[in-house]
């Protein structure tokens, strides 16, 4: 009788092993291009969900001050009577004495902010007037400090949350609006980098059902860590730690702190637990499913978050004929920080318009001479977004380098003027980070010239002058001038010398190129998006692969500035 036992304990044994003892006994099949009947180990993806990626919104009711006579008088409002507890709170005098003002206006504000983020670091702001506002304008206007919640409707009511963020600072309005036809653009506008986050928004991996225990959580935070760590104090530390039995935190690793998708991407392709035979036959697959271009970007990605052991067959793939062979594979270099990637991930920014953006940041988070190199070539191009793409690359690269380090104007924008030889250009942003960019030096306006920055200064040029008048006009003090010559860069320092605000300085730079004075080429927000299409070769449509692929997996940091992740603090 003790045989037929000793056969049944074994059996429960067995079971129990596969299923809770030793959870990584089990293996799954691979989906994916492995070899039938072969299993393969688990990668954390099959166990863990991403957790923090979609953003927050903070917001609240805020006042906007400084405006020429197009604010207006507030209606009694919900809004309205959070704003004077707030303006009480604070300590204002008369406050409905302040909001019957036409220099006034009651606006609704709110920033998001994005996965990563971390005390302290940046954000903008949106700023609009409520719906029947009499406010006409939010031009030249400047948003008082506001403290900006978590908010929910429950009930009918609103609700307040933490505090998330304190917005402040002048408001940009699109300089192209104009009169009653542009009324909503008027009434709404932008402050770039106006709000403070003050709470950090968690990332981490959730363990889905069925994985919920601390020895899956344990198993998958130490297979993170084996790959990925960072330093503190000079001490080594892994990125992940697991804090429940359903919840890994994970501390963003340097390579990619301007890119948390793809961070997020490598961390879930890392296996759990494979034999160095295993780890050896699932390269050689990968190697294999590399070079074909349906299969080469989830192959790329494996092969990344090998970190060392990738990079052979990574090296091999850089030369391939095909155009998106040869991009995954030197993405997946830069961010492992080889060098080879920096040449063929150039060659693709110029010539693949779909590759762009993911290009030029890869070549950003790589601390190599060759990347920097290719990048400060790129800067001569005749492509804007090519252009100025490798300029904000080589600024997350190292913003101190000489070519592109630039100054802080009186405090409130970045201000770079580069010794380029290509086309003149001067680029200008209205999201994530003030900023003006100069590409070449001795760029002049042209007379006869009359134009706006701002509510009270102008400035104006007569014909055949090779000098230009900027002026401050302001009802309760003295007129105040300056005049300079005809470049570009003294005119924006005499109206900054006047006080005037960065919304200012676009705004006169904006009409100038509207009359026909700036003759340089004026450009918005000029960077590669992400989401373009590929054409694949007729030879790679093959086993039903669509003719075109749409280029778009996260939203990269060199993705239009508006809503993108994280450019700039």
């Amino acid at each position: 009788m003790r045989f037929p036992f000793a056969w049944l304990w074994f059996g429960v044994l067995t079971v129990a092993g596969c299923s809770s003892w030793n959870p990584m006994a089990v293996r799954s099949q691979s989906p994916d291009g492995a070899q039938a009947g072969r299993a393969r180990p688990r990668l954390v993806s099959e166990l863990a969900v991403p957790y923090g990626m979609f953003p927050v919104q903070g917001e609240y009711v805020g006042l906007v001050v400084g405006l020429r006579g197009t604010g207006s008088d507030s209606a009694p409002s919900p809004q309205r009577s959070a704003l004077l507890d707030e303006m009480q709170t604070r300590g204002i005098a008369n406050p409905n004495h302040v909001l019957a003002s036409k220099n006034t206006a009651l606006v609704l504000v709110r920033a998001v902010l994005r996965p990563g983020v971390q005390p302290g670091d940046r954000l903008d702001v949106e700023v609009r007037v409520p719906s029947r506002s009499e406010t006409t304008s939010l031009r030249g206007g400047h948003l008082l400090e506001t403290r900006l919640k978590e908010m929910a409707l429950l009930n009918h009511q609103f609700h307040e949350g933490h505090l998330l963020a304190l917005a402040e600072g002048p408001v940009m309005v699109d300089p192209t609006a104009k009169g009653r036809e542009d009324q909503v653009l008027l009434g709404r506008g932008r402050i770039l980098g106006g709000a403070v986050a003050k709470r950090a928004r968690p990332l981490g991996l959730v363990l889905k059902p069925g994985y919920q225990n601390v020895i899956y959580s344990a198993r998958v935070a130490a297979a993170i860590n084996k790959r990925f760590h960072t330093f503190h104090k000079g001490i080594k530390t892994g990125v992940a730690k697991a804090k429940t039995d359903e919840f890994i935190e994970l501390a963003v690793h340097p390579r990619y702190k301007d890119n948390i998708p793809r961070y997020v991407q490598v961390v879930r392709a890392v296996a759990l637990r494979e034999t160095a035979t295993e780890r050896m036959e699932r390269i050689k697959e990968l190697e294999n499913r590399l070079l074909d271009p349906v299969g080469a970007a989830g192959a790329a990605l494996q092969l990344e978050a090998l970190g060392k052991e990738g990079v052979e067959p990574l090296l091999g793939a850089i030369d391939s004929e095909n155009s998106e062979v040869r991009f995954y594979a030197a993405e997946a270099l830069a961010y492992l920080d080889q060098r080879e990637a920096a040449v063929p991930l150039a060659d693709i920014a110029r010539e693949q318009p779909a590759f762009r953006v993911f290009a030029l940041n890869a070549l950003s988070s790589m601390n190599d001479f060759a990347a920097e190199e290719q990048l400060k070539g790129l800067l001569e191009l005749p492509s804007a977004e090519t252009r100025y793409g490798a300029f904000r690359a080589l600024w997350a690269m190292d913003p101190s380098d000489g070519l592109i380090m630039g100054e802080q104007l009186s405090g409130q924008f970045s201000y770079h003027v580069l010794g380029t030889s290509g086309p003149a250009m001067i680029h200008v942003t209205t999201a994530r980070r003030p900023e003006i960019v100069l590409f070449g030096q001795g760029q002049e306006l042209r007379n006869p010239l009359a134009v706006e920055a701002g509510n009270q200064i102008m400035v104006t040029g007569s014909p055949g002058s090779n000098t230009i008048s900027v002026a401050r006009f302001s009802v309760d003090k003295p007129a105040q001038r300056r005049v300079v010559s005809t470049q570009v860069d003294e005119v924006i320092r005499a109206i900054v010398d006047l006080g005037g605000t960065y919304p200012d300085v676009v705004q006169a730079l904006q009409e100038a190129k509207s009359t026909g004075a700036l003759t340089a080429r004026f450009e918005v927000d000029a960077l590669p998006e992400a989401g373009r299409f590929y054409n694949r070769p007729p030879k790679d449509r093959e086993n039903g692969s669509a003719d075109t692929q749409t280029v778009e997996r996260s939203k990269n940091p060199l993705a239009k500035l508006a809503g993108i992740l994280k450019w700039g603090k």
